[in-house]
């Protein structure tokens, strides 16, 4: 065969001229070119240095308050917009120069602007407090109580003028860290060619490892495991120094503003109790058995002697293959959110139909699946989606949620308050794939089928429960020992994450050597104490979905979406009927694990005897 010929035969990863138009999302709502993008660049440059002129006039009256916040307003919309379009284009081809470049002209924009607006929280901070409580309960003001109150908390942690001009300056070159992590794990790393059991080549990437993970065939998930971290093992002090400077400038930043830790730090924004992180932590801890349970039936029922990580995700009901088309992967997802209403399902299929969704995975594409959006622009969401693996349905049905809790956000709260917190939008996304579930579990009644939804649903909570609460106990983990004086070397960051394999996959399980370097290619842990909330989130939409499917009434959880970040995460979600200042969302997410084990053990006709 010549080269030629063999070249033709591997299956690679499209360009992105190679994606039809339609498949792709629409910025023009942004920008309808990058020219729309660069008169307005220009503009804002042009303008936001004139926030100083209201430099020691904050408190001389609400008329002189309300025109500074309107003014900062003024830069932040046009620059969350310019931010958004820029970003997005990355997310398209993170090689493209001309892309990269447009983005750290807008950092560099950004980190001026910031320091530009530097002296408005120490100069807000220093007004008495008999005086703002004053100017804060003004007619004018109402609007921007919220942000007023807020804002004032953060007087503890608050620092001089000159030192927040320091620390403004500086919020680029220390994110250092994670531009060079995303080129190497996006760009730079390259996985090379798998040959599947067809003879078959096909480029392994980080959008297509997942693929060969559902693969039936033993064989080629253990070739692609080893080949795809066999890449990580060739840069993992690389690695490895990226994440520990990461974590070195959370807890620097936490020491300058005066936080006791940097996951107080990360929690005080929103109020978060750092009991509510422990107590995840430590209800999951109490509640690994059913886990360790799930993995002898999968090892069972896999008819395989040792259960390696690289069998953990290949559908346990191997007669049934699945071939889901976009489209219709959209069908069951605007079916399964139907108990939301006519306004929440007619929105969300115009926008999927329409151009809000960015498909398919192409060459220099960003991996994985966000939702991303601005005031006033539809909520785009990007993408990679494979009809051959059935749980990117579920990836559509999560970023549908968050897109949809956006435009509800939107449409009833002003800019300054449509913001909600991480905290909440994985409630709104885990919220409809426990919908799809519901759904697709009704819409069957063949025992394989159901089978192989329960085991869908299994994976899911343990992916998004069990998972993401050890990726959060490593980062907090990681982030003492740093705070400690403790070096965070190679070493170290595996033998901590060796002992939570060891304890959350059991002793009955077959750790790979090379799992230990899956610390290293986790992207959230470039936003510390983010992946908490992907557990947090799903216990708590595990209890509002039930109760918008056994009451018929969706009206507190629709309440739920429309009040963006006017209130903090805990009093919303207690608004919407659930506590989690309490164990009690998490312990029933588990419950449900362990209920839904069993009935798929019993399903397969599968006992827990030991072997």
């Amino acid at each position: 065969m010549s080269s030629r010929t063999a070249e033709s035969a591997v299956k690679r990863v499209p360009t992105r001229d190679e994606i039809p138009e339609s498949d792709r999302w629409d910025l023009a709502h942004l920008y309808t070119d990058d020219a729309a993008w660069e008169r307005e660049f220009a503009g804002l440059q042009q303008r936001y240095p004139q926030i100083t002129q209201f430099r020691g006039k904050l408190s001389e009256s609400p008329a002189s308050l309300l025109a500074a916040l309107e003014f900062e307003k003024s830069i932040d919309q046009p620059l969350e917009r310019l931010g958004t379009y820029a970003s997005l284009r990355v997310s398209e081809n993170a090689s493209d120069p001309a892309f990269l470049e447009r983005e750290a002209r807008l950092q560099n924009l950004h980190t001026d602007i910031v320091e530009k607006c530097s002296y408005i929280s120490p100069e807000l901070m220093a007004i008495p407090e008999e005086k703002f409580a004053a100017l804060t309960a003004t007619p004018e003001l109402k609007p921007w109580r919220t942000v007023l109150e807020r804002l004032r908390r953060f007087k503890p942690h608050t620092l001089n003028e000159n030192e927040e001009r320091l620390l403004a300056m500086s919020s680029q070159p220390l994110a250092g860290h994670e531009d060079t992590f995303s080129q190497l794990t996006n760009v730079d790393l390259k996985f090379g060619i798998i040959t599947d059991s067809t003879g078959q080549q096909v480029e392994l990437s980080q959008s297509s490892f997942s693929s060969f993970l559902v693969k039936p065939d033993r064989d080629l998930r253990r070739r692609a495991f080893h080949q795809f971290y066999e890449e990580f093992s060739d840069h993992k002090f690389t690695l490895a120094s990226t994440l520990a400077s990461s974590v070195r400038t959370d807890v620097f930043q936490a020491k300058a503003r005066n936080y006791p830790s940097a996951l107080s730090a990360a929690l005080f924004r929103n109020n978060i109790p750092t009991a509510v992180y422990d107590n995840l932590v430590s209800t999951v801890r109490a509640n690994l058995a059913p886990l360790h349970r799930y993995y002898e039936l999968r090892r069972r029922a896999l008819g395989i002697d040792a259960i390696h990580h690289y069998d953990t995700y290949v559908p346990l009901v191997a007669q049934i293959t699945t071939h889901l088309t976009f489209d219709e992967a959209i069908d069951r997802t605007i079916a399964a959110t139907a108990p939301l209403g006519g306004e929440y399902t007619r929105e969300l299929e115009a926008g999927l139909r329409g151009r809000w969704c960015d498909r398919y995975e192409s060459k220099g594409k960003r991996s994985g699946a966000f939702s991303s959006g601005c005031y006033g622009s539809p909520p785009y969401i990007l993408m990679n989606y494979k009809p051959d693996v059935f749980a990117d349905m579920f990836t559509l049905a999560h970023e549908a949620g968050h897109s949809m809790h956006t435009w509800y956000a939107q449409r009833n709260q002003t800019f300054q308050d449509h913001h909600y917190p991480i905290f909440l939008a994985e409630v709104a996304s885990t919220f409809n794939e426990e919908l799809l579930t519901h759904h697709l579990l009704g819409q069957t009644t063949d025992p394989q089928m159901k089978a192989y939804l329960l085991n869908r649903q299994i994976d899911d909570l343990r992916g998004t429960i069990y998972r993401q609460t050890m990726f959060a106990e490593f980062e907090k983990i990681i982030h003492e020992r740093q705070e400690a004086g403790e070096a965070l070397t190679l070493d170290t960051l595996t033998k901590i994450y060796r002992e939570l394999l060891v304890a959350y996959f059991g002793p009955d399980f077959t750790l790979d050597p090379q799992l230990d370097l899956e610390c290293l290619r986790i992207p959230h842990f470039y936003s510390a104490f983010y992946v908490y909330q992907y557990a947090t989130g799903m216990s708590a939409a595990v209890t509002l979905s039930r109760q918008v499917l056994e009451t018929g009434d969706p009206s507190r959880y629709l309440g739920f979406l429309q009040s963006g970040g006017k209130q903090y995460p805990i009093d919303t979600l207690k608004a919407a009927g659930v506590d989690m200042s309490s164990p009690q969302p998490v312990e029933s997410a588990l419950k449900l694990f362990a209920e839904r084990v069993e009935e798929l053990a019993r399903l397969l006709n599968i006992n827990h005897d030991t072997r």
